[in-house]
């Protein structure tokens, strides 16, 4: 199947997913953290007299370091949760996706990105429980578009979502600081609204003053990611049409981020890759561009003296980045009890703990109100209360369309495009690097 061609297989899968508080956001999780150790392997089965229920995640999802796994062990004392986690998506989707096809080697509990729902929901729901009929589960605690995501069209529930994703620019105030910059949120924000081509401005100045050895932003990929993730249509169209190469906002986004790289705005490394992670403990960039969940990244690689140092102020247009969903393999050992657990950790009062500790802001409209939420801080971001900015830029995100090849189009976007701008490839160079492989794997 080529990029550029109509698929009907396509049009089928993709999914319209609103993209506000209000009518919909799509929505973010986080791709680090964890190893890069196989997906793969059976759901375990007694041990000790516990029934332990194997879980399948991507990245650091922070149900275990917000104790979610520890306070649902001692509420239901004969279960163990044993947590099977691979720090990229692109290494754990294909892995889960084999498992799914050839329904083998799936753990009791599966998580789904948001870029690869649409996929998973169309071809493999015959594989997965239907968790809209298990007890307990109640559709209207969900954002409806965020349910709807997993469901099919016949009506079969596939995923329970987790956290949803809304955009803003994480910054460390001593760093600008250093370079002359304001540091309060309100008046940082204020120096790009409604503009990304502002930002990177912004990051002009920044390096005309800034700390020795210190870039503005973290990587090319976050950047064209946050700027992507603020549009109504990326890469497909609502009738399942392949258009990355023919919408002029991928183009513009691609060309604005490969315009920073070659300003030396932007860090030569690609995200939740070891050098990527190490940047951050180094205090070696002062900006990035900050879903919710992005402060539980930066709180697992960071030194102890940097908590208190990060701020967050309004992204330059409203957008979101990732999301996740929970699902159960019939195949697993422990269906029910999974079921069971699924249910319980994506209940409102698990998602407002989780974004407490964790930053993964809630999918579930009634957390809204919660103090968890409303009084929200954050260890990096000290005392400022964060959970308001990021209901806000919930609010005035954009509609978007999301496709079965969403992930291997960005991905291609990022690692064999954008990324080359930083070791001295042309924007041209970049692009037609990038739109080479993303076609490859499209026909594959």
């Amino acid at each position: 199947m080529r990029a550029r061609t109509r698929s009907a297989r396509n049009r089928a899968v993709v999914l319209a997913a609103v993209a506000s508080l209000s009518a919909g956001l799509l929505a973010g999780c986080a791709d680090d953290g964890g190893d890069d150790s196989s997906s793969s392997g059976g759901g375990s089965g007694d041990s000790g007299g516990k029934t332990t229920i194997s879980v399948g995640l991507f990245g650091t999802m922070g149900f275990k370091e917000a104790g979610l796994y520890t306070e649902y062990e001692k509420l239901n004392p004969k279960i163990k949760i044993a947590e099977n986690a691979v720090q990229r998506n692109e290494n754990y989707y294909p892995a889960l996706l084999n498992h799914l096809t050839t329904n083998s080697g799936l753990l009791d509990v599966q998580a789904v990105e948001v870029a690869n729902i649409a996929e998973v929901t169309a071809t493999q729901a015959d594989k997965l429980e239907d968790m809209s009929k298990v007890s307990g589960v109640d559709k209207s605690k969900w954002l409806p578009w965020k349910w709807q995501q997993a469901t099919t069209k016949d009506g079969k529930t596939i995923g329970l979502g987790t956290d949803v994703g809304p955009m803003a620019i994480c910054y460390r105030t001593d760093l600008f600081k250093q370079a002359g910059l304001p540091t309060d949120p309100a008046e940082v924000g204020k120096l790009w609204a409604g503009d990304w081509a502002k930002l990177v401005k912004v990051g002009e100045r920044y390096k005309s003053k800034a700390p020795k050895g210190t870039f503005f932003m973290d990587s090319p990929g976050g950047l064209i990611q946050a700027i992507l993730g603020s549009e109504k249509e990326k890469f497909y169209d609502s009738s399942g049409e392949v258009i990355y190469k023919t919408n002029p906002a991928v183009k513009a986004a691609f060309d604005l981020t490969a315009q920073a790289a070659e300003k030396g705005l932007l860090q030569s490394q690609t995200q939740f890759q070891p050098g990527w992670n190490s940047s951050i403990a180094n205090n070696k960039f002062a900006a990035i561009a900050c879903p919710p969940w992005m402060l539980g990244t930066i709180k697992g690689y960071s030194k102890p003296d940097a908590a208190g140092k990060w701020a967050v102020a309004t992204a330059p247009k409203g957008g979101n980045w990732g999301g996740t969903f929970l699902t159960v393999p019939k195949s697993g050992k422990n269906v029910k009890e999974a079921q069971k657990f699924v249910t319980w950790l994506t209940a409102p009062e698990q998602q407002a703990k989780l974004f407490k500790v964790q930053g993964s802001f809630p999918s579930a409209p009634s957390a809204y109100t919660m103090p968890e939420v409303t009084g929200a801080k954050n260890e990096m971001t000290g005392d400022q209360q964060i959970g308001s900015i990021f209901a806000e830029a919930a609010k005035t995100a954009p509609v978007q369309v999301i496709g079965p090849k969403d992930q291997i189009i960005m991905q291609g976007l990022t690692d064999n495009g954008v990324i080359l701008a930083t070791k001295g490839k042309s924007a041209k160079e970049a692009w037609d690097s990038a739109t080479k492989t993303i076609d490859n794997k499209l026909d594959q």
